[in-house]
């Protein structure tokens, strides 16, 4: 890990980029977690989404201060930056984002703020599925799957061709633990950075992703292959499916943008879909209303998870609930999972509890 060299002074975004992005000076979605400082001139980190929030705060603890651009429920697909969150990024030493195509906003709100410090993609090198991909073959212990040898994680250039597919990489915990190495890795440019305490929370906090990933199988192993079937609001779970050897039965989004629509055949085709499988839940996400999962599921018959029991999806939750840090919301998510084909998940581990 190596330092950046200085760079230029910061430029200040113009009066008519801040009309364009939104006249109001909001206050800033700071990042609910210590690694906001009181310090305000030390290292300025923005992050985009709230699990790379989350997978910041573990990483640099109260060593940064640390913006999180989105709260919790609101969706990345759609997001409009504030005047003041442009601001944030203007004076930002880094910028970590999700990538994979998610924040399609990124480019021009960084061109807008004159944002000239390190860009970090915790995308980097990973494959990612095609949009309506949900039947891949997935080497559970084999990290080599991932192609490691793409462009390095942290880029000064901010115009980025993401490409199509499916942006929740997430939701495997095992691209989760790539996505933590990239950003560690970006991190590591930056003045000021402690990059004994980067590396040793990196290490302790990948052994945990490595323990959810290894309780997550062990839970879901319980069920046969065929029998763990999924509905879900939209198409956030490709990656989880893939991880676990699920059966994507459909969802009520048929789309990874959770903007869109269905159309009354494609809710027809759900229903169908449901009955003919034997599926038993249909599983509404936080960030979600649940009024069409609900409905989907009343015109099935089967039972439908929703408001508490509504699984962390496109983002995770307010603090105090159990989907508030990334950790906690796949704790949750399989937990319900399991439970609805008839099973409990295995013990935690230690390193889960708390």
């Amino acid at each position: 890990m190596s330092h950046s060299a200085p760079r230029s002074p910061r430029k200040l975004p113009t009066l008519a980029a801040l009309a364009t992005i939104g006249a109001g000076a909001l206050v800033l979605s700071g990042c609910a977690s210590p690694a906001a400082s009181g310090d305000a001139q030390g290292l300025q980190i923005v992050a985009t989404t709230t699990q790379v929030g989350d997978f910041v705060h573990e990483l640099v603890g109260d060593g940064a201060e640390v913006t999180q651009l989105l709260s919790p429920g609101q969706s990345a697909h759609s997001f409009d930056p504030s005047a003041a969150q442009l601001l944030a990024l203007a004076d930002a030493d880094a910028v970590v984002m999700n990538g994979a195509g998610l924040e399609s906003w990124l480019d021009d709100a960084l061109k807008a703020a004159g944002f000239d410090g390190v860009l970090i993609d915790a995308s980097t090198g990973i494959e990612l599925f095609a949009t309506d991909d949900h039947d891949h073959d997935h080497a559970d212990d084999d990290a080599d799957d991932h192609d490691d040898s793409a462009t390095d994680a942290a880029t000064d250039d901010h115009d980025h061709d993401h490409g199509a597919g499916n942006p929740h990489i997430w939701t495997d915990p095992e691209l989760a633990e790539d996505m933590v190495e990239n950003i560690a890795d970006g991190l590591a440019r930056l003045q000021g950075i402690d990059v004994a305490a980067l590396d040793a929370a990196e290490t302790a906090y990948l052994g945990r992703l490595h323990d959810l990933d290894d309780w997550i199988e062990q839970s879901v192993d319980q069920v046969p292959e065929g029998e763990r079937l999924l509905v879900t609001n939209h198409d956030a779970f490709t990656y989880y499916v893939d991880a676990y050897d699920l059966d994507f039965v459909g969802s009520v989004i048929p789309s990874f943008d959770d903007n869109a629509e269905p159309s009354a055949a494609e809710i027809d085709e759900l229903v169908a879909a449901i009955t003919a499988t034997g599926t038993k839940a249909v599983f509404s996400e936080a960030s979600l209303s649940p009024k069409a999962a609900e409905a989907i599921a009343r015109e099935a018959g089967v039972t439908v998870y929703s408001g508490p029991d509504a699984l962390y999806g496109d983002s995770l939750g307010e603090a105090g609930t159990e989907g508030a840090t990334y950790v906690g919301s796949q704790i949750h998510n399989t937990r319900l999972i399991v439970e609805s084909w008839g099973v409990e998940p295995s013990a935690l581990p230690a390193s889960l509890q708390g």
